[in-house]
């Protein structure tokens, strides 16, 4: 299974979903994420990832390539913009959307922004662990109570 996380600039919510999948997915699982650009990646994303035992910082920030399409089993855009610009996608690869918030847009204090973040994760976590039970990719000896420490 090759997935790939599209979001528009591959710094908070793709980077996310990549660490998780990376994370929770059967090893032979390909993962990667990029964005319509690249903004780097975002400083509190690696903060609340670690919070939850996932080192993200290693990971880069891409723009994705059509080219790139043609490798994929399934494309998940995290955000309105990406799911509008995706570049056609090859019949063959599946293609879902997650409507998600971008945590980075957050405003005020913070630590509200900080929890902002830590929700943002959170979901994510939620949702890339029932998209590799739905793609029968999750890993059976994953650490399946990663949770975020507080």
């Amino acid at each position: 299974m090759k997935i790939l996380f599209l979001c528009t600039g591959n710094a908070c919510r793709s980077q996310m979903a990549e660490g998780w999948a990376r994370a929770l997915a059967n090893p032979a699982a390909v993962i990667q994420s990029a964005g319509i650009k690249a903004h780097g990646l975002n400083p509190r994303a690696v903060q609340v990832m670690l919070e939850a035992g996932i080192d993200i910082s290693a990971q880069t920030s891409k723009v994705i390539n059509a080219r790139d399409f043609e490798a994929l089993d399934l494309v998940v855009t995290v955000c309105g913009h990406a799911d509008e610009h995706c570049p056609i996608v090859p019949a063959r690869v599946n293609k879902i959307h997650w409507p998600l918030p971008d945590p980075a847009a957050a405003e005020g204090l913070a630590a509200d922004i900080e929890t902002v973040f830590r929700a943002s994760r959170d979901d994510i976590r939620d949702r890339v662990q029932a998209l590799l039970i739905d793609y029968d990719c999750l890993n059976a000896a994953s650490d399946k109570r990663l949770a975020p420490k507080r």
